[in-house]
């Protein structure tokens, strides 16, 4: 299919993948207070969770632009892209992504036109939202 053909949500979609799984590369990656005072491990093995992330569903996903996912910590410490089965999370981390336009001022115009966006992946803890 090409690029032409997919729908703007599709083409925003992608292209919100691509700044995912290119963190820094193919947008602007920052992270919270909140999240840079998790241990150095913690840290990067949620950014490789962000990275990978590929549990869209209509409810956390509703307009199919996948920009938006949460990294949960259970019991045992261990970081999932699933709610834990057992009890709540002890910790939950959200991810984000927001088009501006080309000088990071103003939302972009067209977030499905990598001409006139750049992309901003925020990462932090849940309590920081």
């Amino acid at each position: 299919m090409s690029p032409v053909s997919l729908s703007r949500s599709e083409r925003i979609a992608r292209l919100n993948d691509r700044a995912r799984q290119a963190m820094g590369l193919a947008c602007v990656a920052v992270a919270t207070e909140g999240f840079r005072g998790l241990p150095e491990a913690d840290q990067s093995r949620v950014r490789e969770l962000v990275e990978t992330y590929d549990v869209f569903t209509p409810d956390n996903d509703p307009y199919g632009e996948r920009d938006f996912g949460t990294i949960y910590r259970d019991a045992d410490g261990r970081w999932t892209t699933s709610y834990p089965a057992q009890g709540k999370p002890s910790e939950k981390v959200f991810w984000k992504l927001d088009a501006y336009d080309r000088a990071l001022q103003f939302g972009s115009e067209d977030p499905a036109n990598p001409a006139v966006t750049r992309r901003v992946l925020t990462i932090m803890l849940a309590s920081e939202y």
